[in-house]
């Protein structure tokens, strides 16, 4: 659809980030219902998330290449399908091993999902408008919150672990379809051809350049942090607190609230003073709130409060760091560099799911929180000391001679209808008199 508006653009990709955030993001809240209904020990659980993330980094390490040869729109629409019919087969899922298998599956599909999504946003928004899209769309994720995962924990809580899986296949179902049609046919980024050779020299390549080797260790501590804080919070919450599913289902309700009233609004920030600044300052807001948790949740209100604050730095600081990415390398490496990212940031995403399995059966949510601070701590030391700033483009003025829009003449004050000062009139048919000059000393009759 080459006629797509921006909003049925960016609506179709939150959409997307909706559906695909929301899958993740339910494995927290219900990985008790899993190990009741599966019979499995405290200590493995976290090997779903391991599964899927290294399931989502091989791919988005193939894919990414593709898309930068094949086209954004074809990856997002083998990716959304793919998703769809994964999420479909966890109602199959009758032990264990096969809900790993199909974590793994869905990972797949995400790793071909994730590289090609945050690409085609560098590729279609110019870079003034990349804060503000990011944070637009990654609001998706924060709807994931107030809505999805309040939804998918009571479905667990009353139908089984299964139901939000089928819930959130409907969703993706819907996105598949409007990748179709809306989604515009982009040109490629690069004409070069597809090997597997030439796919691992590009990544080499990538990664000899100082900002993008910083950018992907920056990535992995990101999603080591999350990983290490999130999966087991609810966990503690249930055993340590007494929290009912209700009172989780409340507790990402208001973690969603926080994400969307922050995450656009870091965005725009972002475009006016750097990228750098919103990130760092955001991760070392994030370490404090993580640091805090364990000693300052005594109660309901206190856990909501510090859950709504660090919702709010983790959309403070990736709506810029996903516009920063965009603009360290070229359009032609955009969607090798989302997926490299990515694919580097879900290592530590899938360790961070297996260490904190074994912290917390070990020594306790404390233990988590305090590895998930010092990961934080390191994005924004990595951030300050290596990666750089971009330039940010100023926003193009309209030109005061050009028609604001097609009207009858002298209907309103438009330059067509003569409604201007007279200083610009006189330099707009001064402007035109040049053209009309140029033109016919560029005409046949005086070559």
């Amino acid at each position: 659809m080459a006629n797509a508006s921006p909003r049925m653009v960016l609506l179709t990709l939150w959409l997307l980030v909706f559906s695909s955030a929301s899958q993740i993001m339910i494995i927290g809240p219900i990985l008790p219902r899993i190990g009741e209904e599966l019979g499995v020990e405290t200590s493995l659980l976290g090997m779903l998330m391991t599964a899927y993330a290294v399931a989502l980094a091989l791919f988005a390490l193939l894919t990414g290449p593709i898309s930068d040869r094949v086209g954004r729109r074809r990856v997002l629409l083998v990716g959304s399908s793919m998703m769809s019919l994964a999420l479909l087969f966890h109602a199959l899922a009758t032990d264990f091993p096969s809900l790993l298998v199909l974590r793994a599956l869905a990972g797949a599909a995400g790793g071909v999902l994730s590289g090609a999504s945050v690409a085609f946003i560098g590729d279609y928004f110019p870079s003034d408008r990349r804060g503000w899209a990011n944070g637009w769309i990654m609001s998706g994720l924060a709807a994931g919150q107030i809505l999805a995962i309040p939804l998918g924990t009571l479905l667990a809580e009353h139908l089984g672990f299964r139901a939000p899986f089928l819930a959130f296949a409907l969703t993706m179902m819907l996105t598949t379809f409007m990748v179709w049609r809306v989604i515009p046919r982009l040109a490629p980024a690069s004409d070069v051809g597809l090997s597997v050779r030439g796919a691992l020299a590009g990544y080499v390549g990538l990664l000899r350049q100082p900002s993008v080797a910083a950018a992907s260790a920056a990535f992995v501590f990101i999603f080591l942090s999350i990983s290490l804080f999130v999966v087991y919070l609810p966990a503690w919450l249930e055993t340590s607190l007494g929290f009912a599913s209700a009172s989780i289902a409340g507790l990402y309700f208001l973690g969603g609230v926080a994400n969307v009233l922050a995450g656009p609004r870091a965005g725009r920030l972002s475009d006016r003073i750097g990228r750098k600044r919103v990130i760092i300052a955001s991760s070392f807001g994030i370490a404090v709130a993580m640091l805090a948790t364990p000693f300052l949740a005594s109660a309901l209100w206190t856990v909501y409060g510090l859950f709504f604050t660090l919702m709010a730095l983790f959309a403070s600081r990736a709506s810029p760091f996903q516009a920063l990415l965009t603009e360290l390398v070229a359009s032609d490496q955009r969607g090798s560099l989302m997926s490299l990212t990515t694919a580097i940031g879900q290592v530590g995403f899938g360790l961070g799911g297996a260490v904190a399995g074994v912290s917390y059966a070990s020594y306790g949510f404390f233990a988590n929180a305090v590895l998930a601070a010092v990961s934080a701590l390191a994005t924004a030391i990595l951030v300050w000391r290596y990666l750089p700033e971009p330039r940010l483009e100023e926003p193009s003025k309209p030109d005061p001679c050009a028609p604001l829009r097609t009207q009858d003449a002298l209907c309103g004050p438009c330059p067509e209808a003569g409604h201007m000062p007279r200083d610009l009139q006189d330099a707009c048919a001064r402007r035109a008199a040049s053209r009309i000059e140029g033109d016919d000393q560029l005409s046949p009759s005086n070559s």
